[in-house]
């Protein structure tokens, strides 16, 4: 199994392109603030529920005393669809203290990714000895 066949190096390296691809997303938001009749656009966040369902092992109670494992599945987020968008004169939705707080918030997420990648490799190297 080569190192890059890991499903939780894979969300991870999926998760940094989506980051990256929104950077791009949003700096055109940015670029396009006075051009009339420009919406703004954002991507929605990645789906990894089936890559979890596939990965993680099933909690099996070994002990009438343990606590059951809690249900229902699905994702507590929901996707922000509800256009909250504040629309200039001339049709312009852009709004630069949004994005800027939107391409902060993304900077630091792909970060926090960046980190957990290295340091998932980290540990898989020390422990196969070569760390």
């Amino acid at each position: 199994m080569a190192l890059t066949d890991f499903p939780i190096l894979s969300m991870l390296r999926e998760r940094m392109q989506w980051h990256q691809e929104r950077q791009r997303v949003l700096a055109e938001n940015v670029a396009n603030s006075d051009t009339p009749n420009y919406r703004a656009r954002d991507l929605a966040p990645p789906d990894f529920s089936h890559q979890l369902r596939v990965a993680s092992l099933a909690l099996e109670r070994t002990n009438s005393g343990h606590i059951a494992a809690a249900g229902g599945g699905g994702s507590p987020f929901l996707d922000d669809k509800g256009g909250r968008f504040e629309i200039r004169p001339r049709g312009n939705s852009v709004t630069h203290e949004d994005e800027m707080m939107k391409v902060a918030g993304n900077q630091m997420d792909y970060e926090a990714v960046t980190s957990l990648y290295t340091h998932s490799l980290q540990l898989i190297k020390l422990a196969i000895g070569k760390g």
